[in-house]
């Protein structure tokens, strides 16, 4: 995944290990071989180390410093992309207001998701609706909907959502019957990722308290770290028995590079960050992300582009590639005792 901090010699290191081969990496990234391999050799230099091991009849692939320096990079950035995201968005906020004033504009806090710059890409360019998009964790989300910093949220939930659940203790108190209602976006398969082959043969949240085993968690408040937190205790697995509990990292691709980079030997999160960084998936819960809004702001304008635009078969065929993920029912207006059982309620006989 490439982002807005582009290095030249981590672009060059990412593709020879996705493709092994140096001039597929040059094509790749519509460079000439000479040019690439310079590259190489002026850092090789500079670094006092070989960042490729060459091998008659073999592929090129990185030697251990460059993938422990490929990783680095991509473990920092995906620890401060969320920042700079936000940083991003306020000021792309500002832009649009400045040069259009009567800019439709939905602010909106949500939990991170892979498919939501893909949903802010779409309103901008077809709808001509910007989103003014910032990431935090699923409770803070909903919280920031409740003091009115945002006229939407978004969060997730797991299919497990049974009455007394640590989901129930979290949401329930937040969001109201008759006052809030929720729109369907996408389905999410979320599970352990672990190194490629799955060294440590790790097969469910059980394995988790083995000494041998290092987790990597999300932050606290964030829907990730609730699934986490409700699988072990049906596991009944005490929390303290987890090496590396206590880490919090803001995003699934955080988590997946700090697994990529040999930092922890498992980490939970959705498949299609696991699939990014050429992870094994240990598929676990599907849950499902929602947004959130006041009942009476679903049919207000900016609201209604958003629904009917996640509706369109275009919009859902562009996200089915993302491992992991559906769209059944993307941008339907659903009730909070239809999705979420704990508000369901009984006629007094």
């Amino acid at each position: 995944m490439r982002t807005q901090l582009d290095n030249p010699l981590f672009d060059i290191l990412s593709a020879i290990h996705a493709s092994g081969s140096v001039g597929q990496a040059a094509a790749r990234l519509q460079m000439s071989y000479r040019h690439v391999w310079g590259e190489l050799k002026k850092w090789e230099t500079a670094l006092a180390s070989s960042l490729i091991v060459w091998e008659r009849g073999k592929r090129a692939r990185l030697s251990p410093f460059g993938e422990k320096l490929l990783f680095a990079e991509q473990r920092a950035r995906m620890r401060v992309m969320p920042q700079v995201e936000n940083l991003i968005a306020e000021m792309e906020r500002e832009f649009a207001l400045a040069f259009d004033p009567n800019v439709h504009v939905i602010p909106m806090v949500a939990s991170h998701d892979l498919a939501l710059p893909r949903l802010k890409d779409s309103l901008a360019r077809d709808a001509k609706l910007y989103l003014d998009l910032q990431f935090r964790g699923s409770m803070e989300c909903v919280e920031a909907l409740s003091r009115g910093e945002c006229l939407l949220a978004g969060f997730h939930v797991s299919e497990d959502r049974a009455p007394g659940s640590m989901t129930q203790k979290a949401f329930k108190a937040l969001l109201k019957p008759g006052r809030h209602k929720l729109i369907n976006f996408v389905g999410r398969r979320q599970g352990l990722m672990v190194a490629r082959g799955n060294p440590k043969r790790i097969r469910g949240v059980q394995d988790l308290a083995r000494p041998d085993v290092r987790f990597v968690n999300r932050q606290p408040q964030s829907g990730t770290r609730l699934a986490v937190e409700q699988l072990l205790a049906q596991a009944g697995v005490d929390p303290a028995r987890v090496q590396g509990f206590d880490t919090a990292e803001p995003t699934h691709l955080a988590v997946a590079a700090a697994v990529a980079s040999n930092l922890a030997d498992a980490g939970f999160g959705i498949q299609a960050a696991a699939a990014e960084f050429g992870l094994d998936f240990i598929p676990v819960m599907r849950e499902q992300y929602y947004f959130v809004c006041l009942k009476e702001a679903v049919d207000v304008a900016p609201i209604s582009i958003l629904r009917e635009l996640l509706g369109r078969s275009a919009w859902q065929e562009g996200i089915r590639d993302l491992p992991g993920y559906d769209t059944a029912g993307a941008g339907q207006v659903i009730s909070l005792s239809r999705a979420l059982p704990w508000y369901a309620f009984r006629t007094p006989k």
